[in-house]
């Protein structure tokens, strides 16, 4: 079956919901939840993640194993700016598993730091 708008967004919805569960559960923090879409003011797909006082902006992609860094981590850095957070770091879909923990996480050198 090939991919349409809608069969994006849903795969999309499933692996933020995925995310932020697995995150709530890992961490043990209740705070922790799936965002609705921001429009062009955007935050991120899952809120209530913090470090060190700062907010962590988290991007979820679920692109059917694809990984595009570069668009990403700029869409990131748009999305930590609305929300005036510390971090932004991107999860992305690994291919061939669906167990989060397994995914993908990008971010740059100075996020890290």
């Amino acid at each position: 079956m090939a991919r349409n708008r809608k069969s994006a967004r849903a795969a999309g919805q499933r692996f933020e919901t995925l995310v932020a569960a697995y995150l709530r559960a890992t961490l043990d923090d209740d705070r922790i939840e799936r965002r609705r879409q921001g429009g062009n003011q955007d935050r991120g797909d899952i809120s209530g993640l913090r470090h060190m006082g700062q907010r962590i902006v988290l991007e979820c992609k679920d692109y059917g194993g694809q990984l595009k860094p570069g668009p990403w981590i700029e869409e990131t850095e748009r999305e930590r700016l609305n929300d005036d957070a510390g971090i932004g770091i991107v999860v992305a879909k690994r291919r061939g598993t669906t167990a989060p923990g397994d995914q993908f996480v990008l971010m740059t050198l100075a996020d890290l730091v």
